[in-house]
């Protein structure tokens, strides 16, 4: 089993999907790496999963019923609902931190867009309207805002816009890949993707755009952040061991340590923001 580093003292739970049983599922672990359970065993494609704010739930993108969908499931995998139905691609969903609504991108209206909906599936709302691409919504753990990934500028960058959709304001300014906003548990700082030094790393800032920092400096690359829910760490995925899996670091970069170690492709964690041991 892998091992936490010296300095890293995450808990919790983790949920990312993979393709080691052959396609892709939803999978979660232990914050240490122990623990490890497939949630979704469909031949679909599952993936993209994200906890609801108690941790009784996970959101997540699947195709089993012939079209790319949003869906929720428990916790354990039970009790799979479909919540979106459209011909189109539904997908990316991420819930408000007070568990009543979710985001996501859809392109039920020609081009990629950020709506919400109830978490119920009730109620679908577009937030963007723009010809640009507009992506990967992240919720202020306020509730007040959302940031997300546009290309509205000519290259993609990481926006923020009140929780309403109005307002939108462009935080990063980089001819290179700004990406995959996540914003940390106290709202203080949103961690993201960057290639503007030539491959993908990930980077934190404060929640205005100042005082950027590369945590990762590595030649791989490192993508998709995830906060630990006290804010003292980061699970990312990376390729810097040969292929792509699970990694956790404190949130200042250091003490960077794998917790999945397979040949298939490990992506995308989300970590529960339930407090859980």
């Amino acid at each position: 089993m892998p091992t936490q580093g010296p300095g890293v003292s995450a808990t919790g739970k983790i949920a990312f999907d993979s393709d080691r049983d052959g396609n892709f599922e939803v999978y979660v672990v232990n914050a240490d790496g122990s623990g490890l359970s497939n949630l979704t065993g469909s031949p679909a494609l599952d993936l993209g999963p994200a906890w609801s704010p108690d941790g009784s739930r996970i959101a997540f993108t699947s195709d089993r019923d012939g079209n790319i969908e949003i869906y929720v499931m428990s916790a354990d995998g039970s009790g799979i609902t479909r919540l979106t139905d459209a011909p189109a691609v539904d997908a990316r969903p991420t819930w408000s931190p007070d568990g009543s609504r979710i985001t996501f991108t859809s392109e039920r209206d020609g081009n990629p867009e950020i709506y919400v909906m109830n978490a119920d599936g009730t109620g679908i709302t577009r937030l963007t309207d723009d010809p640009a691409i507009d992506a990967q919504p992240a919720w202020s753990p306020d509730s007040s805002r959302i940031a997300f990934q546009s290309d509205r500028d000519g290259n993609l960058e990481i926006y923020v816009m009140n929780a309403d959709g109005t307002a939108p304001t462009r935080l990063t300014d980089d001819p290179a890949l700004d990406a995959q906003p996540a914003w940390s548990p106290d709202g203080t700082r949103i961690a993201f993707v960057s290639a503007r030094v030539g491959n993908d790393e990930i980077y934190v800032m404060n929640a205005d755009g100042s005082g950027l920092t590369n945590l990762t400096k590595n030649p791989a690359g490192d993508r998709g952040p995830a906060w630990s829910p006290d804010g003292t760490a980061i699970a990312l995925q990376s390729d810097r061991d040969g292929n792509l899996d699970i990694y956790v670091m404190n949130a200042d970069g250091t003490d960077l340590t794998r917790l999945t170690d397979d040949p298939a492709l490990d992506a995308f964690p989300t970590w529960s923001s339930a407090r859980q041991g």
